[in-house]
């Protein structure tokens, strides 16, 4: 070297090829093009961008979830050094690997120099060469962002190994960025203790509602966000699925409609999903992907009753880590991604034509030895097999759910298309339990019989079959108004009760809830209330919750009609919303059941003088079929409609309305009672009062209520004397409540008034505007007549019944207040802080003298009084608390 010339500086030796000499693919290193049609998700940048505090960040989805454009639009908003590549399936060799790693971070402007060299050898790499790397990375003032794509086609070990090596030994001076199909072999367990790893996975990856309208968009498609919903619900956000759903949307004539059906097995899904994770599969996993593929879960031993094989334990568990588009659900169950299960059930009948009827019976039967009942239903009936579907029913004791509601739709709809070939005794007592349920009697009746008989011949499983039967001849003794045959199910049902095992009673408490509720229903027919009140109580305090609670209504319902014939309006009322609630308590229709305790609600209505809101709750059940069929149901519409009738002067509309629809096998005392009370008021308000008085010679005091309406009929029909003897004759023994002992009270006083005795005419007027106050009975009072008016005009007989019954006295300048209009239903249920603020409301409290009792805001106050106030359907404080007080809340 001359002197006086310097060295140059060591230019780094920059290989132009791989360890083999193939030239570097440049392709691999740069960021892939987004498309016009790209959606940047901030959200998910964003949450990239936080990710450079830590070391690691894996974006991990399945194929199409949109991990690259999602890190490719991020690493091209970086400031450099950003390097790129994009994984192959050669890099499974170290060597290779990483001298395209190498060439990647000179690519971005990060070369490395000639102490970290570079691989000679395809098959394996120095370890002086990743600590030379690593040591040069950590030693960076401005660390660099590698992103590895398609990793998951990195499968070697000890790639993994080297590449966790440099990572740990780089410090801040490498953000290391792995997009990957699968889990990557790194032990992430440590990454995610130490708080150095972030991961996007595929709940993050996938797009919302709002996100998949704007990608929609762009498209050049307009949805809304309630009908993007079940599209994104249907492709579970998948990017890919959304793209192509909207590419070919496009092209329909209809793009909305299109969204909303398109069929997945002919759709560019479908090619994707079959050449992107079905084909890439082995046969063995392939062959369990399609058989799987009919069930809507499945564990490995379901799995392999479908294969007749026994590895599905690690294929599932691999085809889960590896993102193949099965969902992991938690203690070994699995489901297909929707549109996946679409494609793979239309794919096994190219593949396997006629097998799927096969795997729907063989999950049929396992899913009946783990007691998985719904599933084993709906795969017996996907099979055809209606003998098997219908005896796992009926053996499970679960028949009783085709009555409660909340799945009695589903197995309906279900059993629906069971043809006339399945002609087992379990068939026969599924198709007369749904004809029942409809209220088909005839067709219910008969086919009833014919299991019945059957199952003396050939008796799948005699108690549960027999006490199945012994629910449907309950159901048909209420329906056809039979009580002794209702008392004799019961008792059959009694002694079946022991033979069953006591685990499937457990199992299905709404059989004898049901079972109780029709029985007390038929004794209340047959005018047996006590014995009514003893199956009705334990059937509305059956357990189960949803089970059970459409019986639990129903029966709550019907004692609510017992507390109304015995005179007892609020109870009656409050036990009518107790009924109410219950049933919307757990979501079911309104009104729901045989909508009895609105029928209730009506009549309670009309006694309290609250017209509108009676013809309103008369309104919501005139829809329900029980109405036709069901005879205590029938009688409480006919006793309602025809009461509010008579009170708006159409009396023979009313006669028309009073008489049951329906024909019952024994008549009911109290509605042929009630019957004949509106025909006698009927005649009497048309002149003919001696056809009145002859139309209630059946009338006795077994009947308080009705014998108390009774009597004030004859007394305005002139029999004083036979009004009389029928109130002596009424034996309520302490059981009969304020609408009894009030019309009584009041038919003893206008004969006392009559007869020139206006002192004891007061004093009972007195005593029936105090009993009839508490409950708002406004009827029999506006029912009397003229004579009443001068003694309510007396004190202190005006003031009892001043403000509830007539207009209050204004003070000195004031206009008379306008009449309240009726209270409309409303829900009992007030919660624990609503009660007590109600409480505090009814000691005349303040709202920040309730706030300061309670400790909360005066705001929150104000919240609860609004909720109150909307629940007792009031819009002040005063009228909150007498309502409260009606209800019996305070």
């Amino acid at each position: 070297m001359a002197a006086g010339f310097q060295t140059a500086p060591a230019v780094p030796t920059v290989p132009c090829a791989d360890p083999q000499g193939d030239p570097f693919l440049r392709t691999r290193f740069a960021l892939p093009a987004r498309p016009a049609t790209f959606l940047r998700r901030q959200r998910l940048v964003d949450h990239l961008d936080q990710a450079r505090g830590t070391p690691l960040t894996l974006v991990n989805g399945a194929a199409g979830a949109g991990k690259t454009l999602l890190a490719a639009d991020w690493a091209a908003g970086l400031r450099p050094p950003v390097a790129w590549l994009t994984v192959e399936v050669g890099d499974r060799r170290p060597g290779v690997f990483w001298a395209y790693v190498l060439q990647a971070l000179r690519a971005c402007g990060a070369p490395a120099s000639d102490a970290v060299g570079a691989p000679a050898d395809a098959t394996g790499v120095d370890q002086k060469l990743l600590a030379a790397l690593a040591a040069e990375l950590n030693d960076r003032d401005r660390p660099v962002v590698l992103v590895l794509d398609e990793y998951d086609r990195v499968t070697a070990p000890e790639v993994a190994e080297q590449l966790e090596f440099v990572l740990h030994h780089a410090g801040r001076g490498l953000h290391l960025v792995l997009v990957t199909r699968t889990e990557p072999l790194l032990p992430l367990h440590r990454y995610r203790a130490a708080g150095e790893l972030t991961e996007i996975r595929a709940a993050e990856l996938a797009f919302t509602p709002e996100e998949a309208v704007t990608l929609l968009e762009l498209h050049g498609l307009s949805l809304p966000v309630d009908a993007a919903r079940p599209l994104v619900d249907r492709t579970r956000g998948w990017a890919a699925g959304l793209r192509l759903c909207a590419l070919a949307a496009r092209e329909s004539a209809d793009p909305e409609l299109y969204l909303k059906e398109f069929e997945a097995d002919r759709s560019t899904v479908a090619d994707f999903l079959l050449t992107e994770v079905l084909k890439g599969q082995p046969e063995e996993t392939q062959d369990l992907l399609l058989r799987v593929s009919v069930l809507e879960r499945f564990c490995p031993d379901l799995a392999n009753a479908l294969t007749l094989r026994n590895d599905a334990e690690p294929i599932l568990a691999g085809l889960h880590r590896d993102n193949a588009f099965v969902e992991h659900l938690g203690h070994s169950w699995y489901q297909l991604h929707p549109l996946f299960g679409e494609i793979l059930r239309a794919h096994l009948r190219v593949r396997l034509p006629g097998l799927e009827p096969e795997l729907h019976r063989r999950a049929a039967r396992w899913l009946r030895r783990s007691g998985l009942l719904p599933e084993t239903l709906a795969h017996g009936a996907a099979a055809g097999d209606w003998d098997f579907a219908a005896g796992a029913l009926v053996d499970d004791l679960a028949i009783g759910q085709l009555f409660t509601g909340l799945r009695s739709g589903d197995l309906t709809e279900l059993f629906s298309h069971m043809g006339p070939e399945a002609r087992s005794p379990a068939t026969d007592l599924v198709r007369a339990a749904r004809d029942l349920s409809r209220y088909d009697l005839d067709r219910g009746l008969t086919r009833l019989r014919h299991a019945e008989e059957h199952l003396a011949d050939d008796p799948p499983d005699p108690a549960a079959a027999q006490l199945s039967c012994a629910l449907l001849e309950a159901l048909a003794a209420r329906l056809t108004g039979c009580p002794p045959r209702a008392e004799r199910a019961a008792e059959a049902a009694d002694e079946l009760r022991r033979e069953v095992p006591a685990h499937l009673l457990d199992k299905h408490p709404e059989l004898i809830a049901l079972l109780l509720t029709h029985l007390g229903s038929a004794r209340l027919w047959a005018g047996h209330f006590e014995d009514a009140r003893a199956a009705l109580t334990t059937a509305a305090g059956a357990p189960g919750g949803a089970s059970t609670a459409v019986p639990r209504e129903e029966s709550m319902g019907h004692l609510a009609l017992l507390h109304y014939l015995n005179g007892w309006l609020g109870r009656a009322e409050r036990k009518a919303l107790a009924a109410v609630s219950e049933a919307e308590r757990v979501g079911l229709p309104q009104p729901s059941g045989s909508g009895i305790g609105h029928l209730v609600l009506a009549a309670v209505a009309v006694d309290r003088h609250e017209l509108g809101r009676a013809q309103a709750l008369l309104d919501e059940t005139a829809q329900l079929p029980s109405g036709t069929r069901d005879p205590v149901m029938a009688a409480g519409r006919a006793l309602a409609t025809a009461r509010l009738l008579l009170v708006r002067g159409k009396a023979r509309a009313a006669v028309e309305a009073a008489g049951p629809a329906v024909s019952a096998a024994v008549a009911s005392p109290w509605a042929a009672s009630h019957e004949a009370l509106v025909a006698a008021a009927a005649h009497l308000a048309e002149g003919r009062p001696g056809e009145a008085a002859e139309l209630l010679q059946g009338v006795s005091g077994d009947q308080p209520a009705c014998a108390a309406e009774a009597a004030a009929i004859q007394l305005a029909a002139g029999r004083t004397g036979a009004a009389i003897d029928l109130l002596d004759s009424i034996r309520t023994g302490g059981r009969a409540g304020p609408a009894v002992t009030v019309r009584a009270a009041l038919v003893r006083a206008q004969a006392a008034e009559a007869a020139g005795d206006t002192a004891t005419a007061r004093r009972l007027v007195a005593h029936a505007l105090l009993d009839a106050r508490r409950e708002r009975l406004r009827r029999p009072f506006l029912d009397t007549g003229a004579w009443l008016r001068p003694l309510l005009a007396t004190a202190p007989l005006d003031e009892l019944a001043s403000g509830w019954l007539t207009p209050g006295s204004p003070r000195r300048g004031e206009r008379p207040p306008p009449q309240s209009p009726p209270s409309p239903l409303v829900a009992v249920e007030l919660s624990g802080r609503e009660r007590d603020v109600l409480e505090r409301l009814a000691r005349m409290m303040s709202t920040e003298e309730i706030a300061a009792d309670l400790y909360v805001s005066a705001n929150t106050v104000k919240t609860h009084l609004k909720s109150v106030y909307r629940k007792l359907a009031v819009n002040r404080r005063g009228d909150a608390v007498r309502r409260a007080r009606d209800l019996r809340l305070l």
